[in-house]
């Protein structure tokens, strides 16, 4: 039997509105038996109701009421959504009323997940809508509206049908051998459709690896000697003395981190200690995690003093860093500039010049700018890619089989899994342990 739920949809706190959800079977009659107003059994889907959530003779408050029927909300299912002032007690009556009153409280993420079960929506739809409410820039916004627009789901099932229409000849080859107009599923046949497949799969995870630091941020390293302005660079970008800057080298012991918004980009700024050999244990274990934080990151902003000739720790840095992506910030660039490498940004806290440029310099370098968000080739989380490198090793196999000569139905094996993970992707294919594992991320009025 289906239960009856209701949350909030809006987080608690002093705002003009809230908002209280309500879903299930009997969710308008439930609601209506404490609504004084119009009968909400009576009206039409997607409309709004004025009137009173009672308590028996008290007045809770003065409410709108949305009123959906099924299967045309949001779930799928009956659906009210009450909306009431938004203070913290208000809102706490109406819910322990409606609890009183054949609701019960909505697991995290249940409004999706019943959307999802009643196919209102796939699971990268459901995805989605978490991903539009974190969102911290446009491109991360514009990506997660074009899933929600089912263009990731469009994606996977073109990948899937191939597959299908491989696994369905393959099949017809091996039941059916006599059939006369079916395509023979020979060695010569497979590997050119494979490797077409694969060779998409694999462009698409490249470009999702592009994609995540566009959506997600980018995790960003600032290293150099101390005292070369890497604590001032933080500051600046981030517009608040986060880190503390003095004169005196070494005043960076652990780490410093904070995010901002650049152009179009999220970073996620993380100032280290600055490296040079010290003999002092703070310092010296400072210095280890600054090596750790340039191991992990997406991105490294280079310090140096473009006013001094290098030495040779600043070509220690460059050489400790050179396999990374790396823009070099030439600081002090207010006074002589001395030298002039490749992906340098002259760069002046002291003058805030230079911040613009190293915006562009950091799309060039992660290769952002070449991303088209509204083509939508491209993933946007973990989960998704996990699952489609898994099916494109699966092909790959599939492939190598295929050049071994091995036998068709050995070679069907490794396409089956392929098919099986990228359907995972939209839920076509998922156990149920882990749809509830992943709607209970979502927010608790999702």
């Amino acid at each position: 039997m289906i239960e009856n739920i209701c949350a909030p949809a809006t987080p608690y706190g002093s705002s003009a509105i809230g908002i209280i959800r309500c879903s299930g079977p009997e969710a308008i009659q439930l609601v209506n038996t404490i609504f004084k107003g119009h009968d909400l059994t009576k009206v039409a889907s997607h409309t709004i109701h004025y009137g009173f959530i009672m308590d028996q003779n008290e007045v809770l408050d003065e409410v709108l009421c949305n009123v959906y029927l099924e299967p045309t909300s949001f779930d799928g299912e009956n659906m009210v959504e009450i909306n009431c002032h938004g203070g913290t007690y208000v809102m706490q009556r109406i819910l322990n009323l409606l609890l009183k009153n054949g609701f019960r409280m909505a697991e995290h993420g249940e409004f999706s997940k019943r959307a999802f079960l009643n196919k209102k929506l796939d699971l990268t739809q459901a995805e989605a809508i978490m991903d539009i409410i974190a969102a911290s820039n446009s491109i991360a916004l514009r990506s997660s509206q074009n899933s929600l627009r089912n263009s990731t789901s469009h994606l996977i099932r073109k990948f899937r049908e191939k597959l299908l229409d491989i696994l369905a000849k393959i099949e017809v080859n091996i039941d059916y051998p006599e059939y006369e107009d079916s395509v023979e599923v020979t060695k010569e046949y497979l590997e050119p459709v494979l490797k077409e497949v694969c060779e998409e799969l694999s462009e698409i995870l490249k470009t999702s690896e592009i994609s995540k630091l566009a959506i997600h941020g980018i995790k960003t390293a600032i290293v150099g000697k101390p005292n070369v302005g890497k604590s001032s660079l933080l500051n600046l970008l981030l517009d608040e003395e986060k880190a503390i800057v003095t004169d005196i080298p070494g005043t960076t012991r652990d780490l410093v981190e904070g995010s901002l918004n650049l152009g179009n980009m999220t970073l996620h700024l993380i100032d280290t200690a600055g490296i040079r050999e010290s003999e002092d244990t703070v310092e010296r274990i400072g210095i280890e995690r600054s090596n750790q934080v340039i191991e992990s990151a997406d991105l490294v902003l280079l310090v140096l003093d473009v006013s001094k000739t290098l030495d040779d720790v600043d070509q220690q840095l460059m050489d400790l860093t050179k396999n990374k992506k790396r823009i070099i910030v030439a600081n002090k660039s207010d006074q002589n500039v001395l030298w002039n490498i490749e992906n340098m940004v002259l760069f002046s806290c002291e003058n805030k010049t230079g911040i613009e440029e190293l915006a562009n310099q950091i799309q060039r370098v992660t290769q952002i700018e070449e991303l088209n968000i509204d083509e939508g080739k491209y993933l946007s989380n973990a989960r998704q890619t996990d699952l489609m490198s898994r099916a494109n090793q699966s092909l790959h196999q599939a492939w190598k089989a295929c050049e071994m000569g091995m036998d068709i139905d050995l070679v069907e094996i490794d396409i089956k899994q392929a098919f099986e993970d990228l359907g995972a992707i939209t839920g076509d294919a998922i156990p149920d342990e882990l749809i509830t594992a992943l709607f209970t991320k979502f927010c608790l009025g999702k």
